[in-house]
Formats: C-alpha cells, structure tokens, sequence
C-alpha cells in the first residue's frame, strides 16, 4: 500500500499552532530515546534534535526557522505516526538514511506566532551575522556530520499559484549557490531529488505543485549551505483552496518529505533525471484573499473600486488555534484575482470613513 493511503495525522496534534510547551511534553513522553536538547532559545526554551535511522545517507533537516510555519513540524509528527503503522516501510526508509530533525527551530517565535524570534531576528537571513542563538546551534550540528543533504522546511503565503488559477499548496527549490544561478552537481542532486518527488505527487495533487524562485540570497541559509556544499532542499506548504488551517496542506507535506527522504534513499546522490525539475512551474504572486469588486462609496461623486483584503494570522490569548484578521491591501482597479470574488454591484458599502483605509484591519460591511 502506498504512503499517501497509509497517512494519518498525529492525534495529539489536531491544529496548525502548536504550543511550544505540549510538544516538548510529547517529545520526552514519545521519543525520550531519540532526541537531544542541542540548546536553548533566546528566552531559554529548549531545541530538541530528533534522529532515527541508521542508515549510510545523513540528512539533515529543521523546522519553524520561522515561528509562524508550523506544517513542518505536524508533517514529522505525522510522518512518524504513520511510519509506526507501517513498519517494513518505517524500515527500508530508516535502514538506507539517517535523518537529524531539529524541532521548532525558532521556539519563541512559535509561540507568539511571529515570524521573527523574541530578539526580532529572521532566523533565514542571519546565516553570517549569528545575531541570533538559534542560528548558531543549527550550524553547529550542520558542521558536527558530513550530510549529504539537508531540508530546509518553511510556508508561503496565499498568494502564490502554480498557473494563475491553482493554489501552490507545495513548492520547492534547489536553491542557487550564486548570482548566476548556475546549475551545479549539487543543484543537480537537489534537483533529481525534487523531480521525484513531483512525479509521486502530480498525480495526488495536479497543478498545485511550483517551483520557488531561484534568486540567490547572499545571508540566507539554505543558499549558504549548499554554496558549502552540502545539497540543500527547500520546502514551501502554502494555500489550499477553503482550508485557512492547512490541514490538507499538511497531508500533502508529509507525504512530500516521505516520498523526499525516499528518493533520497534511492537516488544516493545520483543525479538522474533532474532536468525534470524544470518542468515544474514557476511560482507566481496572482492572488490576495477576498476581492470585493464594484464596491460603490459614500463619496459625493460617483465613485465605484475594487477592494482587496488579506488576512493577517495572529495567536490570540486564551485561544489554542490562529485567528485570520482581514486586512485591506489594494484599493481601486486590482488586477489580482481573490480566492474569494464578491461583486458588490447594486450593494451598500458601510462604514464609518468614505475611503477604507490601506494596510488597516477592515472596519467596513457590505450589505444588501
């Protein structure tokens, strides 16, 4: 039976936030014999390394660089619980790789549901700086083993499609090691492993897989790694289309880093078929979250625009899942297509300001 028909999600883990604290407690209760604490954050929470298998091939892989990604961590979390019903595929996977995961990278972030740590540093772009306490324990444990590859687990926002119409519910990368963007051997590892993996997954989800942008980022990590030497992969889990708290985003991560480490198993190194990699599509930016359309204001003159909103994720106190708070981002002829279209023709646009106020929470209704 394949991966994707065994897949179960991790039951103590139902929502997309997690508290920091619930899965250090799962961490010591569960798999008290394969973690280590490789540190402590920036307001003293502990950083565990998770690491199964014995295999030859050393994996290196984090998650929640960045506090507010989280389908990472579910997707190990998932992986593990669904390998554990699955034990002859737990063992050829596990008997071929050796995989390091560093859990919730950014600790104090995750709880704040920020993308920056408590010091306010992007974890992904302090590689030389080491501003940051927790950029320097993932290069050390990346300079401790010879890895052959590395995953480099983050989200993306809601606005990317594979095609203008398609959401781009994962993406991945073969990140450059230079300005050129020229195509490597360890490009082209990173690249047959990726071409793989898209192959398994085109066929569960058609046209909501993309390719990340490949602009070289002088400080980022993952550019930083693999100009080192060390292949490095990218992850990006974005939209799915009505599904705000990615549960099928999750699904379909998990499955991705399975059939990902598989591939790695398989491939060892080998570069085979990465020109496939180039044939899958582009990322691009084409949506916000709602569009209102025609919306005619209060104004004295005729006045008739389109209003785009997006929502801004927030953790709220006393609440244990995210909150989606609509922003307004783009007034007036918006080019971009809503994942959600309202036409207001013939509709009353209620509030308390004529003009709805740009980058500001939305204060206004539209009614019948």
């Amino acid at each position: 039976m394949s991966f994707e028909h065994l897949y179960i999600q991790n039951p103590d883990f139902q929502n997309r936030y997690i508290f920091p604290e619930k899965l250090f407690s799962y961490l010591q209760t569960n798999l008290s014999d394969h973690i280590i604490e490789i540190g402590r954050s920036y307001l003293d929470k502990p950083i565990y390394k998770l690491t199964v298998g014995n295999g030859d091939i050393k994996v290196l892989a984090w998650s929640q660089m960045h506090g507010n990604e989280s389908n990472a961590t579910l997707a190990m979390l998932d992986l593990m619980a669904t390998l554990d019903n699955a034990p002859k595929m737990k063992n050829e996977l596990f008997s071929q790789i050796s995989l390091d995961f560093i859990f919730m990278l950014n600790p104090d972030g995750s709880e704040r549901w920020t993308r920056l740590t408590a010091a306010e540093i992007d974890l992904n772009r302090d590689f030389h700086n080491e501003a940051s306490v927790e950029i320097k324990f993932l290069k050390k444990i990346a300079s401790e083993k010879k890895y052959d590859y590395a995953l480099n687990l983050h989200e993306q926002r809601t606005i990317f499609t594979t095609d203008g119409i398609h959401p781009a519910t994962l993406s991945f990368l073969a990140p450059s090691e230079n300005e050129e963007r020229t195509i490597t051997e360890n490009r082209k590892k990173c690249m047959a492993v990726i071409a793989q993996t898209y192959k398994n997954l085109k066929k569960l989800i058609p046209n909501q897989i993309g390719r990340y942008t490949d602009e070289f980022y002088p400080t980022s990590t993952g550019d930083n790694f693999i100009k080192a030497g060390m292949a490095t992969i990218l992850f990006e889990g974005g939209h799915f289309i009505g599904d705000y708290t990615r549960k099928g985003t999750r699904k379909y991560y998990t499955i991705a880093l399975y059939y990902t480490l598989k591939a790695i198993s398989e491939l060892k190194s080998d570069t085979t078929d990465w020109e496939k990699y180039l044939e899958i599509p582009e990322n691009q930016e084409t949506h916000y979250d709602i569009v209102y359309r025609n919306v005619k204001l209060n104004t004295d003159h005729e006045c008739i625009l389109d209003i785009a909103v997006q929502y801004r994720e927030v953790i709220e106190e006393g609440k244990d899942e995210i909150s989606f708070i609509p922003f307004v981002m783009e007034v007036g002829d918006v080019n971009r297509k809503g994942w959600l279209e309202i036409d207001c023709t013939g509709k009353r646009f209620v509030s308390d300001t004529k003009y709805p106020k740009l980058d500001a929470e939305v204060s206004f209704k539209i009614e019948e």
